[in-house]
């Protein structure tokens, strides 16, 4: 009987060994062994799904990789590959107008080629204007959707003050441009008699309306605007931004001066030094050092102006910041978009090495 009882330990430790070993080998090789068995999940949608509208932007020069990415971002495809892949299999390579076209969602990638190639799905003087675009983006966006020069539009922005915005004397010495901020993003379906100025009125005028929603007295409009850019920058999704804006005003918070001096905000110095469109997340030293007047880790306080355009969510978060004691933050996983909050900064240098790993092992992804 105690024989019996030993054969069967060692029964259930060999079994436990091979099911230890499948459960190493299965988390370490899972998609090449999905590849092998065929087990991969479908990179497409399946035909029949497509459903709703969505609106894609297609700019000068852009490719096969690019449209790729913007179809997946307007929830058209199922990957962000799925569309490029498609190309390169079929061996299609066609010449793709600049323009926003009306796509469905959850299309084939098929589908979704014929759409953009099809004349009639391109908005005529329609101009979509993402989140957090600069001023010198947005009147590319508006020149491609419009057909207006891009160099009238640049000209009509000139002057700010024809459209009821005040300009700022130090914007304009620091060789900035007094309009940032104020050029309201969405998607714009203008009359085929539109020029710049009035192209340009119209996103200003819907930049009011969004701040009077929230609350913003006129006299205060250019500071919420300055906050909510940076907001709309910083935060990879909607439901952070109140949590960024508390952190933004417990660091300017005159009690926190001491332990904390400066705003510290990433998005400012890549601005002020030109690199806020390169790709990546993290700041170079060069623009970290740069002393110009947006740049929050040379300077205390503000900025001197706006960053970006923020949108509705961003401008509310700016009045109404979440309650909390937040002094950092940091997103340690650029994929997901995951944030990590924390008030002390022993904390927030656990998050930064959890994101560093991360970066270490996804370096492709925008570190």
């Amino acid at each position: 009987r105690i024989g019996g009882w030993i054969a069967l330990g060692i029964v259930l430790v060999i079994l436990g060994g091979i099911a230890g070993g499948a459960y190493y080998v299965w988390t370490t090789y899972e998609d090449q062994i999905r590849e092998v068995m065929g087990w991969e999940e479908p990179k497409d949608y399946e035909a029949g799904l497509a459903n709703g509208e969505a609106f894609v932007t297609i700019a000068s020069g852009d490719t096969g990789s690019p449209i790729s990415q913007s179809l997946y971002d307007a929830g058209v495809t199922k990957t962000p590959d799925a569309f490029y892949d498609y190309l390169i299999t079929t061996g299609q390579n066609p010449m793709f107008q600049p323009g926003v076209y009306k796509l469905q969602k959850q299309m084939t990638s098929e589908a979704a080629l014929a759409a953009l190639l099809e004349p009639a799905n391109k908005q005529e003087f329609t101009a979509q204007i993402p989140e957090g675009f600069t001023l010198a983006g947005t009147l590319e966006r508006i020149s491609e959707g419009t057909g207006i020069p891009l160099a009238d539009l640049q000209a009509a922005a000139a002057d700010p003050s024809q459209y009821g915005v005040p300009v700022d004397p130090a914007i304009v010495a620091a060789g900035g441009q007094p309009l940032e901020g104020w050029l309201f993003p969405a998607t714009y379906t203008f009359d085929p008699s539109v020029t710049a100025q009035s192209a340009i009125q119209t996103l200003v005028d819907r930049t009011v309306q969004s701040l009077d929603a929230a609350g913003v007295p006129a006299e205060d409009r250019q500071r919420i605007l300055t906050v909510a850019s940076i907001i709309q920058r910083e935060a990879r999704y909607e439901v952070d931004m109140q949590k960024v804006s508390r952190v933004i005003q417990n660091r300017l918070d005159p009690s926190n001066q001491e332990t904390f001096g400066k705003l510290q905000m990433d998005s400012t110095a890549q601005y002020g030094y030109g690199e806020m469109h390169d790709g990546t997340v993290s700041s170079s030293e060069e623009a970290l050092n740069d002393p110009n007047p947006w740049n929050t880790y040379y300077h205390a306080g503000m900025p001197i102006g706006p960053i970006s355009n923020p949108g509705d969510v961003a401008i509310d978060a700016a009045m109404h910041p979440a309650d909390g004691p937040w002094l950092y933050f940091v997103t340690v996983n650029l994929d997901t978009g995951e944030t990590i909050f924390t008030s002390t900064y022993s904390e927030h240098l656990e998050y930064v090495d959890q994101w560093q790993q991360w970066c270490s092992e996804n370096p492709d992804r925008g570190c």
